[in-house]
């Protein structure tokens, strides 16, 4: 912990063309932020500055040197501004790649205040990723992004909303490409990944519920064999290793199950197969947290939002949730019992 008993936690402020700056401002004004951490923002003074005008609210923006001091003050949000944005540039509710740039750029500096230590963790405003793939970038992702920065072997996105939590093998895949990467041993290494995770988290024997990736887990073999042939012999391998892993359990009825408390979190074979459901069960509310970083990363669930940026309605539940998060998972009071 970098001061006190409170953790520090470095909120990016996203692409200032979408709700990111609105967003942020919005769940800083809580002052349960401030009673649970150390918040400071790394982001565009101005962007920030013009969502507080936005929003009507009373709190006042801050341009921090030094960030080891910062978040102190209830209702002074901190700002640490790189800047590496010309406040012309901010096309709000439109595409733009010096936008995108500088978002990613706003992402890798709170990372590096991370490994460094003056953070205990990061919780992040969307990116746009064509905005960010115009910029250049070839990853267009926080996770991505992070992995790099880094140098983390293995890495994963997991979905949360009030108790339904799931782990994806794949994120932003062809759904082509997807199902050719459901293999055996990626499936394992995943397993282990979200064992270890969860023990971290609290959990002392956390109950791992497997997807399958065809209709009805296949129907012994009728609609593909991956169940047969490469997921299943995965769960087997993660049970011989002492992992409660179970499955694999067909994708119309896990997510049902796990609500219902069966399982503390579902690996999903890929994207929509774990975004539909959370989204469902609490679209407000979800957030996403990496598995696999060095420090912890939590994140909205939702886009930039382009359609409604800048008019003042986006809604920041999903913002307030995951500085919650991220401060307590920095904390080491995990999920166990959430």
């Amino acid at each position: 912990m970098t001061s006190g008993n409170k953790p520090a936690i470095a909120i990016t402020m996203g692409d200032p063309c979408g709700i990111g700056p609105e967003v942020v401002v919005k769940a800083m004004a809580d002052p349960r932020v401030y009673a649970t951490c150390r918040p400071l923002v790394v982001g565009n003074v101005y962007a920030m500055e013009q969502a507080v005008s936005l929003t009507g609210l009373p709190v006042k923006i801050k341009e921090m040197d030094d960030s080891t001091v910062a978040g102190l003050e209830p209702g002074v949000i901190d700002v640490v501004d790189i800047h590496n944005l010309n406040p012309a540039d901010i096309t709000v509710g439109e595409i733009n790649p010096a936008c995108g740039q500088a978002a990613m750029e706003w992402v890798t500096k709170a990372g590096e205040l991370a490994l460094a230590g003056v953070v205990d963790a990061l919780a992040t405003a969307p990116l746009n990723k064509e905005a960010a793939s115009l910029a250049g970038y070839k990853s267009i992702g926080h996770m991505e992004l992070l992995q790099e920065l880094s140098k983390s072997p293995l890495v994963a996105t997991m979905l949360m909303a009030k108790n339904l939590r799931v782990v994806h093998l794949s994120t932003h895949r062809s759904l082509s490409r997807a199902c050719e990467l459901v293999k055996k041993d990626r499936i394992l290494d995943y397993l282990r990944l979200t064992h270890e995770s969860f023990v971290t988290y609290g959990f002392k024997n956390p109950r791992v519920a497997v997807a399958a990736l065809n209709p009805h887990g296949s129907d012994g073999g009728l609609m593909g064999d991956e169940e047969a042939e490469e997921i299943a012999p995965a769960v087997e391998a993660a049970k011989n290793e002492g992992i409660n892993a179970i499955g694999p359990i067909p994708a119309d009825i896990i997510f049902h199950q796990a609500i219902q408390d069966q399982y503390d979190v579902v690996l999903c074979m890929y994207h929509d197969q774990g975004h539909i459901p959370v989204k469902v069960y609490g679209f407000e509310e979800s957030i996403t947290a990496n598995l696999g970083l060095p420090f912890v990363r939590t994140s909205v669930d939702h886009g930039t939002a382009f359609d409604i940026a800048g008019k003042g309605i986006a809604s920041h539940e999903s913002m307030l949730e995951s500085i919650w998060l991220a401060a307590a998972l920095a904390q080491g009071n995990g999920l166990a019992g959430s």
